[in-house]
């Protein structure tokens, strides 16, 4: 049984920082997926992965907890990406450096 540690990223959806503030601990799967000959479905025997997710304040609460329950961890540092500002009205700006085409 093992945990990755990290800090999950925005959802295509969402603009805010809503839910990429917290620390996520998740187990990481143990047995392979199978699929079932009849339905065509896909399963697993492995409960913990994907299906227990423990939300944290800080880095150090999450691998406090896998310590404290002696659960195997890494930790996954965020990355922060280049951020670009642009607003509406660089679309009509007169000196671009490429012409605005569809």
């Amino acid at each position: 049984m093992f945990a990755r540690i990290y800090k999950p990223s925005r959802t295509a959806m969402q603009s805010g920082k809503a839910k990429a503030e917290d620390w996520v601990l998740e187990f990481e799967q143990e047995y392979a997926k199978r699929l079932d000959p009849l339905m065509g479905w896909t399963s697993s025997g492995d409960m913990q992965a994907g299906q227990v997710l423990l939300r944290f304040d800080t880095k150090e609460q999450a691998v406090a907890y896998a310590k404290e329950h002696g659960i195997p961890h890494r930790v996954i540092e965020p990355t922060s990406g280049k951020r670009t500002l642009k607003a509406y009205s660089d679309n009509f700006t007169t000196n671009r450096r490429k012409p605005w085409t569809h």
